[in-house]
Order: C-alpha cells, then sequence, then structure tokens
C-alpha cells in the first residue's frame, strides 16, 4: 500500500512540475522569477553542459554542449532551471549555474565583414566566418561592437545570432 501512495505521490509531482514549467514557457509575462526580462540572451559557462528534456535531473538529458561561451536565449524560468534556445533552434533546460550573465554571439548566414568603425563604407578590418563566436561588446542602432580572439570591430545585428533587434547594449 506504501508503495502505491509513493509512486502515486511522485506521479503527481512530476506531472504538476511539468505542466508548471510548460505554464511558464507560455506565460505572457516579459519577466521571469528572477525579475529578470524574458526572453534574454546569456551564454554557457562551461565547456560542458547539459540541455534536459524539463527541469531537474530526473529529465533525460537530450543535448550536451561542449563549447563554453556559446549563446543561448533563456526563454522561460522554473526555480532554478531554464529553458533555453540556441541559435539553431534546439530547446531545452539547464540550470542557472551552468550559465552566465556575459554576452557572446555567433555569426549566421554566412561569411560577414567586420567593420573598423560602424558605417557601412568603413573599412574591413576582417571576415567573420558562418559560426564564428564572438563577445558582444556593445549594441547601438543597427550595429554591434564585437571581439574574435584579438580583432575588435563592428558588424551588422543581422550578421550573428544574438542580439535583439530593438536592443542598445552598453
Amino acid at each position: 500500500m506504501r508503495r502505491v501512495v509513493l509512486f502515486v505521490f511522485f506521479l503527481f509531482l512530476s506531472l504538476s512540475q511539468g505542466a508548471f514549467a510548460q505554464n511558464a514557457e507560455t506565460s505572457d509575462d516579459s519577466k521571469g522569477s528572477t525579475g529578470l526580462p524574458l526572453p534574454r540572451f546569456a551564454s554557457l559557462r562551461a565547456n560542458e553542459v547539459n540541455m534536459r528534456a524539463g527541469p531537474g535531473t530526473r529529465y533525460p538529458i537530450e543535448w550536451v554542449y561542449t563549447k563554453e561561451g556559446l549563446p543561448v536565449e533563456i526563454i522561460a524560468e522554473y526555480d532554478v532551471w531554464r529553458r533555453i534556445s540556441d541559435w539553431k533552434g534546439n530547446k531545452g533546460w539547464v540550470h542557472k549555474s551552468t550559465l552566465s550573465g556575459k554576452r557572446t554571439m555567433i555569426v549566421s548566414g554566412g561569411r560577414h565583414d567586420i567593420h573598423k568603425e560602424p558605417r557601412d563604407d568603413s573599412a574591413v578590418i576582417a571576415h567573420a566566418d558562418e559560426d564564428s563566436m564572438g563577445r558582444l561588446l556593445s549594441c547601438k542602432e543597427i550595429w554591434c561592437e564585437v571581439s574574435f580572439d584579438d580583432i575588435d570591430g563592428y558588424m551588422k545585428k543581422d550578421d550573428f545570432w544574438g542580439a535583439y533587434d530593438q536592443e542598445t547594449l552598453h
């Protein structure tokens, strides 16, 4: 009898947490439980981050990220878990300790120019290949200051994933 009661309790707990997590994802609220805006960009803190099917260690691992600094978008929050989306559209849950507030970006849509100044007619100082990762230093209007190893310059927001169209970053 006790096993049946425990089973029913854990089944209820599992279903209620899954329902709550689903509600957190579909909420019209623009702020998460932390009070921070949703969605928002962050980056991976470690070279190995498990993305799970749900918000907890009992959920299966669906993906293992192996690149520290990879940009991700936090789209929902549940307790210490964050539902993220990556630049390819993969979605899942990671523990908040695996995320950093450092802003990074990843080049998308082919090879793009890195300019010396935030203008189309500015000198091109380098090229960034698709899927190259860099740091996002600041953004204003359509241009962002970016850094790739020892190269600092400017790219248009349309050339990478990791910043919102109307976002200003200082």
